[in-house]
């Protein structure tokens, strides 16, 4: 029994020291995708001590193409993140079997003599021992998965992306594990959250780039660039879809310098009726107040300017195939404008 027990406390460093030399050693080879009697299509890893899969998870944005000058959200609740991983169906029994059988080969590399048979033996000891697993369940080929831990690849680097350490566990075909981080609806429109391709927050004002103390700048926001926008993330095979959608509602001016007047006071410009945020400049309001803007009160010195900064805040809600949904967190994205401030020149006779 203690035989056992200090295998399983040493496969750790064991699987570490093997990294370099198997980066891949945990491989499910191709097939039909997940759910209905399939076999997996998941690519392992064996970059720590859990084998893991890729995502199969796919995204498709709607009614709007990736172009460049766009780019993804910040949540307003900085407490609240997009997974950084989860679990999905990844593996076959015979696809388990092939990736012990990868480990055991690397006893052919040099100076690795023999960690390749300890890994396996380890492997096997939970997968074909029957401690949980008997024969890597190949009597229920095209039964069920093995679910198996797949990173965001938004969040590779994040910290969290390591909390799915559970080694690949049996689930039978239509039953849902009992498991906060297993695959879900939600967790395919938190996901979808992660891949928005808002568009870049490029104001339009009057003047612009320049502007005198004292002199009104007028900003708006065009409202055919700013539209609703909206992100579907599935996982083939399974039935399961969740659509996140993203509506911009708010620009927040902030002008770089406290000595400035933003209209509204408080540097929200709130969304217009037909979508639009702001109004356009017109011949003839040079003095007139602006529904949203900012008067600058000094100037921003020779050869300086201020970082106006404008940020626009989207408002996030989704959908399923299941007929769940809600709200998550809103979102902002920004951009930062130079603003040079001068004096207004006047001529003593």
């Amino acid at each position: 029994m203690r035989v056992i027990v200090w295998k399983r406390l040493i496969v750790v460093p064991a699987l570490a020291l093997t990294l370099s030399a198997v980066p891949t050693a945990a491989h499910a080879g191709g097939g039909r995708t997940a759910g209905g009697g399939t076999e997996g299509s998941g690519k392992g890893s064996a970059k720590g001590p859990v084998i893991t899969a890729e995502t199969k998870v796919t995204t498709t944005v709607n009614g709007s193409s990736r172009t460049s000058g766009t780019g993804t959200l910040t949540p307003e609740n900085s407490n609240w993140t997009p997974p950084a991983c989860w679990y999905e169906p990844a593996f076959s029994p015979k696809e388990i079997k092939a990736t012990v059988t990868l480990w055991r080969s690397i006893d052919g590399v040099p100076f690795l003599g023999g960690v390749g048979k300890f890994v396996g033996d380890t492997l096997d000891a939970y997968y074909k021992d029957g401690e949980p697993y008997k024969d890597y369940n190949l009597d229920k080929q095209g039964e069920g998965m093995f679910w198996a831990a797949v990173k965001n690849p938004n969040r590779k680097d994040d910290p969290e992306a390591n909390s799915c350490d559970k080694q690949p566990f049996w689930v039978d075909e239509g039953n849902v594990p009992d498991e906060p981080l297993a695959v879900s609806p939600k967790i395919l429109a938190e996901y979808a959250y992660d891949e928005l391709p808002v568009p870049g927050t490029r104001i339009e004002m009057r003047p612009a780039e320049t502007t005198k103390v004292n002199l009104p700048t007028w900003v708006w926001l065009d409202r055919t660039r700013f539209k609703k926008i909206s992100v579907t993330a599935s996982l083939p095979g399974t039935g399961l879809s969740a659509t996140t959608t993203a509506e911009p509602v708010s620009l927040h001016i902030d002008p770089g310098t406290r000595d400035a007047r933003t209209y509204p006071a408080s540097g929200d410009c709130e969304l217009n009726a037909d979508g639009s945020i702001g109004a356009p400049y017109e011949q003839g309001r040079a003095n007139d107040t602006p529904p949203c803007g900012v008067t600058y009160l000094r100037s921003s010195g020779s050869d300086g300017s201020y970082p106006l900064r404008a940020t626009v805040t989207w408002k996030i809600s989704w959908t399923s195939t299941t007929g769940e949904g809600g709200p998550l967190p809103e979102g902002t994205f920004g951009a930062t404008e130079d603003v040079t401030v001068q004096e207004i020149q006047s001529v003593n006779r």
